[in-house]
């Protein structure tokens, strides 16, 4: 090991133990990339505090050696923000994984960001409550994690994404200061969660997270809608709305991902031949759920649905459930390799931008299939592709550029819940003119002068001029690899 390095482990290991501290290159290839593949490097080490102070404690050093560093949830992550370039010390936060405190009566939980996001739900059942934001991977994705990614899931068409759901935050900022942030009651000032929310491990790391639960519904029905045009299931959707009903989730897939699904570990039959199918749940005050779930029937009858059912029983919606939430490892089951997008458009132009994806799947002779929160109108292209072909990873990456620019067009958005990372940040171009990055970076300045959390992530180099501080590097490392 090289001198510095040596020193970086005794250090880290006096601080939290050797069983917390990896360095042999067979053991820090796990954490060479996250739920992005196509982008890998490796870290110097991997350490895993189990307490705020620990965190702090190894921040301090690291800050003082103006040693980079990235914090690390389960992985999960689809936009490479916790993949290393090569030098950073990854802080892993799976340690910190308890339940610290539930409060009923005032409908909050205090959990450490290791907590995984399904597992909170499961804990609180039984007193009839549940914690609403649900992305897809919620079986193993942290509410760290989630924080850090401001994610989102099936049910923030009615309920929000995580910043709706976070009441406070402890956190160590760039240089092991912990500070708390926001609580019950937020105190007066500016909205400091609303930034560290979705700030990629840019801007502190959270060690603490207060969160708001919910009463289970009194009542919940969930429908599917079989179509044979995807612009018929595009219109339901745009006039569900218009209607005046705020369902819980409104789901779709495509052709291609229904092939997926079915073709997987969770199928729950749907015909072949489909062009699109439309999962659609209500949830609320008994009295009025079935008027509903009726209303969002004849507007799909008025747009041609081929078949459309309602749940039997709990088992039914789980069973669909699971089959809509596993469609992304799905995919694996009809190619080799897929590169995952997140765009978001207005709902009214989802048949629009649908066909222009079409089109760029056509045009680059690669499938896309579409999977995705129709509701709100957060799309999931899912380019596939193999990439022992040469050149197809590359072509993939041009199609993922392609479908976010059809997004933007239209006045939507390059990411919904997935974070911007590494894989989206020349991207970042498409909505944000060099002075709005420049001010992004100036806020950024502020929790991180020195760009040593999570460096060169979330925005294009150069972004201005001068922006040189990377203590790390451009990423010209790369390594560009495919899944199998």
């Amino acid at each position: 090991m090289s001198e510095k390095k040596t020193a970086l482990v005794e250090e880290m290991t006096r601080l939290l133990g050797k069983d917390a501290v990896l360095h042999r290159d067979a053991d820090l290839i796990t954490y060479e990339c996250d739920g992005l593949t196509v982008f890998r490097g490796m870290p110097l080490a991997v350490v895993f505090p189990a307490t705020t102070e620990e965190v702090s404690d190894v921040v301090k050093w690291l800050y003082a050696r103006e040693i980079p560093f990235i914090p690390r949830g389960a992985g999960t992550g689809l936009s490479g923000g916790a993949t290393p370039f090569g030098g950073e010390v990854i802080i892993s936060l799976v340690r910190m994984k308890q339940l610290l405190h539930v409060d009923y009566d005032n409908r909050e939980a205090v959990v450490q960001p290791g907590y995984i996001n399904l597992q909170l739900t499961n804990s609180i059942t039984h007193k009839g409550f549940y914690y609403a934001p649900d992305p897809s991977s919620q079986a193993n994705c942290t509410i760290g994690g989630n924080v850090a990614e401001n994610a989102g899931g099936a049910h923030c068409l009615k309920y929000g994404v995580t910043t709706n759901h976070v009441l406070g935050l402890e956190v160590v900022m760039h240089d092991g200061e912990i500070v708390e942030l926001g609580g019950v009651p937020d105190a007066p000032g500016y909205d400091l969660l609303g930034i560290l929310t979705g700030s990629e491990g840019m801007l502190g790391i959270v060690t603490s997270i207060t969160v708001s639960i919910l009463k289970q519904p009194e009542s919940k029905e969930t429908a599917l809608a079989y179509f044979d045009s995807v612009e018929d299931a595009s219109y339901v959707v745009s006039d569900i709305i218009a209607a005046g009903i705020v369902p819980a989730a409104i789901e779709m897939m495509d052709e291609i991902a229904i092939q997926g699904v079915e073709r997987a570990t969770n199928p729950v039959g749907h015909p072949e031949g489909l062009k699109a199918v439309l999962i659609m749940e209500v949830d609320g005050i008994a009295a009025g759920i079935e008027d509903q779930i009726n209303e969002m029937v004849n507007v799909c009858e008025h747009h041609n649905v081929k078949e459309i059912k309602v749940a039997q029983d709990d088992r039914e919606r789980g069973k669909w459930w699971a089959n809509r939430k596993t469609a992304f490892g799905a995919m694996g089951a009809i190619s080799p390799a897929y590169l995952v997008q997140d765009g978001v458009i207005p709902r009214s132009r989802l048949s629009e931008v649908l066909a222009r994806i079409a089109e760029i799947s056509a045009e680059s002779g690669l499938r896309i299939a579409n999977v995705f929160h129709a509701g709100d109108g957060n799309l999931h292209p899912l380019i596939l592709f193999d990439a022992r072909n040469e050149g197809e990873t590359d072509l993939a990456l041009e199609v993922g550029t392609k479908t976010l620019e059809a997004c933007t067009e239209v006045g939507g958005s390059i990411t919904g819940e997935h974070g911007v990372g590494i894989e989206k940040k020349e991207d970042m171009r498409l909505v944000f003119t060099e002075e709005e990055i420049d001010r992004q970076l100036a806020v950024r300045d502020v929790f991180n002068p020195n760009n040593l959390m999570n460096p060169d992530k979330q925005f294009p180099k150069p972004a201005r001029c001068g922006e040189v501080k990377s203590a790390v590097g451009s990423g010209d490392a790369y390594q560009t690899v495919g899944q199998d």
